[in-house]
């Protein structure tokens, strides 16, 4: 047991930048699992994260010549943070390398604290690497972001801090693994105060080099590459000292995916109105699955919202992934008959469910991604991309087979990474043998229903090109169809869809349309 670092987070002086978070029941998630669920807070810390306190604390102890040389490191953003505070907070010049890769509100915020930022390379040990030259080119002094036993101890704060706030049972604390430096400072700490209280590591699965060393017995290994997502936490090595500490104090070492992770910082973002960096929710995500693994009830379960630095751009993707990380949305390839009703039947026997996205192109000949809806001459087959919602795991396979039982082939795609992250967005094209086509964009609102009220009044007379449809959080569903419609059914069709009172545009001179769907040149 590494009994040294209790004196050394004992003697941590790090509050005249640093704060104490607090340590906050997350309501809401507690009440879905049957579990308290407390969350320490320190994306509250005056950089967003728990960076600050190590590197503060590694500043104080350095001598006073080597603050006068000035200090470098590496960092993938929120370390550079808090080196960049502290080296303000004490005047001493400080250089940051970090991966081209960093959001730029990371790079920023280390610029206005004004450290000199260098931008190298993708990952953090690209980073790492120039650091070393620029050490041995100014003869600067490196702060390691993880691998230090002062950075070590300043993070071991955290846990210092979270058990004075929670002296009661707590029966497992997770905490976010990068290269180590927050879970053996909080590890090494809890392990000698309270060693009942079990104590876990959370990776993303694809950057789990603790998991990696601890699963070959030593670290000697290098993930060959790591995912970027998380960020914070994209590490190819765990360090040394920081994985001599945690083999020794850690109960276990979790994975999360990056759904997890984006279904993790929505929990986060409902229970305290805050939004959490991917990284910062990696202990959250494996929280949740320790949770659901274990089936158990009335347990008091720990973890850090470790950083809150994200790209605002970066909240698309993540709330477009968030659904199926939470197990509440199910993507389908559905096939229907290519015959007049089936597409509208579809819908019917879907019955109440909120539809989240309904996609499929006319493809003729064989009718691959046929309508339906209306009349049509092609035999064959339609194909549609679907997304619906559900409550777990197992509504989903319920509703696969359901489908199924009414005689619908079902392809689940949910897992599919090709197909949530570009058929849905492909599907579509120039659709063969369709010289009539009108293309109208309509808006209705978004509630149950909506979309298969919206179909049964527009089929029975033309037949679907076209239709896309996806669920985006608004109050107004978004909906581009196509209609094979002659020229002189035009009139009818401007009558029809003047009834339905639902704002409409008609697209088919849109350029894009002409460009990309269009078979008229």
């Amino acid at each position: 047991m590494p009994k040294s670092y209790i004196k050394r987070i004992l003697d941590a002086r790090i509050y005249d930048v640093a704060i104490e978070t607090p340590l906050e029941p997350m309501r809401q998630l507690s009440y879905r699992f049957g579990n308290r669920i407390l969350l320490k807070r320190e994306d509250l810390q005056p950089v967003f994260s728990f960076k600050i306190r190590g590197a503060y604390n590694k500043l104080l102890k350095l001598a006073p010549e080597q603050r006068a040389r000035g200090v470098i490191c590496a960092s993938a953003g929120n370390h550079a943070q808090g080196l960049a505070l502290g080296a303000q907070q004490l005047g001493v010049r400080a250089t940051i390398v970090m991966p081209s890769t960093t959001p730029a509100i990371k790079v920023n915020a280390v610029r206005m604290r004004g450290a000199e930022v260098v931008l190298h390379g993708d990952t953090f040990d690209e980073a790492a690497a120039r650091a070393r030259e620029l050490v041995e080119e100014r003869g600067l002094v490196f702060i390691h972001p993880y691998d230090d036993p002062d950075v070590i101890a300043g993070q071991g704060t955290v846990a210092m801090e979270l058990l004075r706030q929670h002296p009661g049972n707590l029966d497992a604390v997770f905490i976010p693994v990068g290269g180590g430096g927050l879970a053996a400072g909080m590890a090494a700490y809890i392990k000698y105060v309270r060693p009942e209280i079990k104590v876990f590591a959370v990776e993303p699965e694809d950057a789990a080099c603790l998991k990696l060393a601890m699963d070959e017995g030593n670290r000697d290994g290098r993930l060959p590459q790591v995912g970027l997502f998380a960020d914070g936490v994209a590490v190819a090595q765990i360090g040394e000292e920081t994985y001599r500490v945690l083999r020794e104090t850690i109960d276990g070492v979790l994975t999360v995916t990056t759904d997890e992770i984006c279904a993790a910082i929505k929990d986060i973002f409902e229970d305290t109105r805050s939004i959490a960096e991917p990284a910062g929710a990696v202990g959250l995500a494996g929280l949740k699955k320790y949770a659901e693994q274990q089936g158990e009830q009335n347990l008091t379960l720990a973890t850090v919202c470790s950083g809150a630095n994200t790209n605002f751009d970066r909240l698309r993707y993540i709330s477009e992934r968030t659904e199926i990380g939470e197990k509440r949305e199910a993507v389908l390839a559905v096939t229907i008959p290519e015959q007049p009703g089936s597409y509208l039947q579809f819908c019917r026997d879907l019955g109440d469910r909120s539809i989240t996205e309904f996609n499929y192109r006319f493809a003729g000949g064989a009718g691959r991604f046929a309508g339906g809806a209306g009349r049509s001459g092609n035999s064959g087959e339609a194909h549609i991309f679907v997304g619906m919602q559900v409550a777990t795991d197992t509504d989903r396979a319920q509703l696969v087979a359901q489908l199924q039982d009414k005689g619908y082939q079902v392809a689940d795609l949910t897992d599919n990474e090709m197909a949530k992250l570009h058929i849905r967005h492909l599907v579509g094209g120039r659709a063969p043998g369709i010289n009539d086509e009108v293309v109208y964009r309509f808006e209705f609102p978004e509630r149950p229903g909506a979309l298969r009220k919206f179909l049964e009044q527009l089929a029975g007379r033309w037949n679907i090109t076209l239709f896309h449809y996806r669920n985006h959080g608004a109050a107004y569903g978004r909906v581009l169809v196509g209609l094979a419609v002659a020229e002189d059914e035009r009139p009818a069709l401007k009558a029809l869809l003047d009834q339905l009172q639902y704002p409409f545009w008609e697209e088919t001179d849109n350029p894009a349309y002409r460009l990309f769907l269009s078979q008229c040149e």
